[in-house]
């Protein structure tokens, strides 16, 4: 059963702000640990719209940084938006706590093989091209947890509520 767009929406914008969050938080760190820059993987996802000079960015700034993080942002809150559609919690329908890990993990599986075999390559989300292979697996497996984050909190926050 799916909940309605609306309703699927609206939590996503949470769920997605959890994942697009917490899966910045990742690629920057991996980028300090890797090459010494938390800015550089962030940067490389604004390739999108500047094409690869800006895969080699590795400082700070507004047109490079901001640009990569709000375009991860929005696709954070797109995947969210398909995890909250098929997945997300039901009020008053009661599910398992690995429904929410199950799901995200298939939507997250989805969006890498979106993300890097089906997209153009100017529509990948640049990490490629400053992280190694493990990184990229961390990255999309904090992205998991983050879609999963918001109904994993309400639910132990309110262990008698149901879903």
């Amino acid at each position: 059963m799916m909940l309605n767009t609306e309703s699927a929406m609206r939590r996503a914008l949470v769920s997605g702000t959890l994942a697009g969050m917490a899966s910045a938080a990742a690629t920057a760190l991996a980028g300090k640990k890797e090459i010494g820059s938390y800015a550089a993987p962030l940067n490389a996802t604004s390739h999108i719209l500047w094409g690869d000079v800006a895969a080699m960015q590795n400082r700070l700034s507004l047109k490079y940084t901001l640009t990569g993080f709000l375009l991860n942002h929005a696709a954070a809150i797109f995947w969210a938006a398909v995890y909250e559609t098929f997945f997300g919690a039901r009020p008053g329908k009661p599910d398992s706590p690995l429904r929410p890990l199950a799901g995200s993990a298939l939507v997250t599986a989805g969006a890498y093989l979106t993300d890097y075999y089906l997209v153009p390559r100017r529509f990948t989300p640049g990490f490629e091209k400053r992280l190694s292979g493990r990184s990229l697996a961390t990255v999309f497996g904090v992205l998991a947890l983050g879609l999963a984050a918001h109904d994993l909190i309400a639910r132990s926050t309110s262990p008698s509520r149901s879903w």
